[in-house]
């Protein structure tokens, strides 16, 4: 796990409501320029995060939404999960034999300027609800947990498990991307994590 994410209908009241949850107020991580969406970052420790997500208003003329779901988002959801690889090259020969998609490029832009970048392998096709996307971040970058990249600390993650309606597919396709999860059978897709806060457990879902 290198990452959660957090679909919020705005990135200002989405941290403000972290805050109240956790006692940990995120920090703005920056612009996905030309992808229409703005972030902030909380640490969950030994590399992971939180990554509080919203539609960036300066950003308005955006046609490559990677989570078009913000464009009708109107209550906080966790909508997807990310696994790093060392390499993408791996996963993406296990993807193609999943008929699933390609590797693409991302950067983000760091409230400094500069920009961090990465590759991602996001899964396609139908079914693919409730999969996680797969991240190579650039060599010698530092991880967005790090204190240097002002992902506040103090949480952790306590649990994470993915509810599907056909739990032992889940299993297998995860198992065939080396990727791994607890999954439950559900009446629908849904992901469901807990974080050790300074206030206590806190459950996103």
């Amino acid at each position: 796990m290198d990452h959660l994410v957090l679909a919020v209908p705005n990135l200002a009241l989405g941290i403000e409501r972290v805050e109240q949850n956790t006692g940990v107020r995120a920090c703005f991580g920056g612009q996905h320029l030309g992808r229409g969406t703005h972030n902030a970052l909380l640490s969950l420790g030994s590399r992971q995060y939180l990554e509080i997500i919203a539609m960036d208003p300066m950003q308005t003329q955006t046609q490559r939404l990677l989570f078009p779901e913000l464009r009708f988002l109107s209550q906080p959801r966790l909508i997807a999960w990310a696994v790093a690889v060392e390499s993408l090259g791996e996963t993406a020969k296990r993807a193609k034999a999943e008929n699933l998609e390609a590797p693409l490029a991302g950067s983000r832009t760091l409230a400094d300027g500069s920009l961090l970048t990465w590759k991602t392998l996001r899964i396609g096709g139908p079914g693919a609800e409730g999969l996680p996307f797969f991240i190579e971040w650039e060599k010698g970058t530092a991880h967005p947990s790090h204190p240097s990249q002002h992902a506040p600390p103090g949480c952790t993650l306590a649990s994470f498990e993915l509810e599907h309606t056909d739990a032992e597919w889940m299993r297998r396709t995860l198992r065939n991307l080396g990727a791994e999860a607890r999954v439950a059978p559900g009446p629908r897709v849904r992901l469901q994590a807990k974080l050790q806060t300074p206030k206590g457990e806190v459950e996103l879902g």
